[in-house]
């Protein structure tokens, strides 16, 4: 009995040094993608992140050996927030729409998160940037996902069967990238959200789907 009782308390210590680890890890990738907002992932530095979070350079080390290593865990997120998004909406040509809306309402209380992403993407267009292939797959796969929901609606009979899907998917990508800058460089002014809702509802409409 006594065995088991001391294994018991070592599986419960672990367990709490692994969450404290995950909340450390957080608190480092929110410091992160803050400083690449700022100043950009070239220029920023690993030790101001780590002074960021109270850490040494070593102690923030630990967890990240390298910098390429934290941009790398930071879209990683990233890719696991996308997957959830398509999984959740990607089936229905409405509600995909509807879901890119619903996006930009939540992205629109992180500007911080959405600005270091833009400013990663534009870095990643680079020679050599270690970003550089995932923002591609990124962007291939999204027209890809878009481009299927719209086929699939021709294929249902929900949309006209003239309908190229891959140039709307293109379409509405570039409209959210440039709604999304113009928000970024004054968002006090602009309404990104509304802009995009616009769109889509004209969308809706063209397509018939509206209503």
């Amino acid at each position: 009995m006594a065995e088991l009782s001391e294994q018991k308390a070592g599986e419960e210590k672990r367990g709490r040094r692994s969450r404290k680890g995950e909340t450390r890890r957080a608190e480092i990738l929110t410091a992160a993608m803050r400083r690449f907002a700022e100043d950009g992932y070239q220029n920023a530095a690993i030790a101001d992140i780590a002074r960021d979070v109270g850490l040494s350079l070593p102690g923030l080390l630990h967890h990240f050996p390298t910098k390429v290593d934290l941009l790398l865990a930071i879209l990683a997120k990233r890719d696991l927030d996308s997957a959830d998004f398509i999984g959740l909406h990607g089936s229905d040509l409405r509600r995909l729409l509807k879901g890119m809306v619903a996006i930009f309402r939540r992205n629109a209380d992180m500007i911080e998160v959405v600005r270091a992403f833009a400013i990663l993407n534009a870095e990643s267009l680079m020679k050599d940037h270690p970003a550089k292939a995932w923002f591609l797959d990124r962007a291939t796969e999204m027209q890809d996902n878009f481009a299927s929901t719209f086929e699939r609606a021709v294929a249902e009979g929900s949309i006209d069967s003239g309908i190229d899907g891959k140039a709307l998917a293109a379409e509405l990508i570039a409209v959210m990238d440039g709604l999304q800058m113009l928000w970024l460089r004054d968002p006090d002014r602009f309404d990104m959200v509304g802009g995009l809702e616009a769109y889509v509802g004209r969308l809706l409409a063209s397509l018939g789907l509206e209503g």
